[in-house]
């Protein structure tokens, strides 16, 4: 049996790492439709960042010890957060709220499209045919995955929104874990996690002081205060975490390639749950996992 201390081992889990992060995130977007209709955009990015990056600081205060926070490099993780993070979350509301789940799903397959280019600029990486293979393969099974009966997609506000959350989102991934290399992966996600949810609630406080309409949370039942939970800790703590430590071991441009995947992966839960299963989805997923092992080149293509 090959042990998990080889490097080919540290790469599968570093793979399972990005799938179980795409996995809460997707299953969180669902729970965030009916907060969408009654919350302000602002109010909601701020409420559900607010929650992450407090579970995220208990977490790293009990896991690591008050050490670790006295000697962390709070201004970097905090501008970064906010500035990168924070944007992304809120745009992707804004974007949801203004167009459609086909549009939203579009533009966010174009996250590994915008981390190899990132890559390739900034880091100087190779674009292999390998690379190139695998990403054609990631985009054909995110298209393939989508529901696209009565669908028109669009490219007002909403995709344009959904575009700066893209890349916003990706930016702030790889700089969590380039900016801030002292810290461990727990460490950099609640520093830039309270960023995001501390600039929010401030332009919320402000955007709220200057006349807008102020998030009414006595309206909330307990079952949207439930599904705030949910679309905070599951779907924005535990998944950024996961996605910060897939990110330090694959780099952004792999990483960012299992996103094609997420709507397979909320087919799975639905089917445990009675659904039927969907094989065009299924085979989606197929065509994601090729592409993640092409473009690491797990499954070698051209010369040898």
């Amino acid at each position: 049996m090959q042990s998990l201390t080889t490097p080919r081992a540290g790469v599968i889990n570093a793979n399972l790492m990005a799938m179980c992060s795409m996995m809460a995130w997707a299953v969180g977007l669902p729970a965030a439709e009916p907060l969408i209709r009654i919350l302000p955009s602002l109010s909601l990015t701020a409420g559900r960042m607010g929650l992450a990056g407090l579970a995220l600081l208990v977490a790293w205060l009990v896991i690591e010890g008050p050490r670790a926070l006295a000697r962390a490099r709070w201004g970097k993780g905090l501008v970064l957060g906010g500035a990168t993070i924070g944007l992304g979350a809120y745009c992707l509301i804004v974007g949801q709220r203004l167009s459609d789940p086909v549009t939203v799903a579009i533009v966010s397959s174009s996250l590994p499209v915008c981390g190899i280019a990132l890559e390739v600029l900034l880091d100087r990486r190779p674009l292999t045919l390998s690379l190139i293979v695998g990403l054609a393969l990631s985009l054909i099974g995110g298209l393939l995955a989508m529901d696209w009966t009565g669908a028109r997609p669009g490219l007002g506000l909403g995709a344009l929104a959904c575009l700066v959350s893209v890349v916003a989102f990706t930016l702030g991934s790889r700089w969590t874990v380039t900016a801030l290399p002292d810290e461990t992966p727990l460490g950099r996600t609640a520093l830039t996690v309270v960023g995001a949810g501390l600039f929010a609630t401030i332009a919320a406080a402000i955007q709220t002081g200057r006349g807008a309409e102020a998030a009414n949370w006595s309206s909330l039942t307990p079952a949207l205060w439930g599904m705030l939970l949910f679309y905070a800790l599951a779907s924005m703590a535990i998944s950024q975490i996961l996605w910060i430590k897939a990110v330090g071991q694959l780099g952004i441009g792999t990483a960012s390639l299992h996103i094609n995947a997420a709507p397979f992966y909320v087919m799975l839960i639905l089917f445990a749950m009675g659904q039927p299963w969907n094989w065009m989805q299924a085979l989606a997923a197929v065509f994601v996992g090729l592409g993640v092992l092409v473009a690491q080149k797990l499954i070698p293509i051209g010369r040898r």
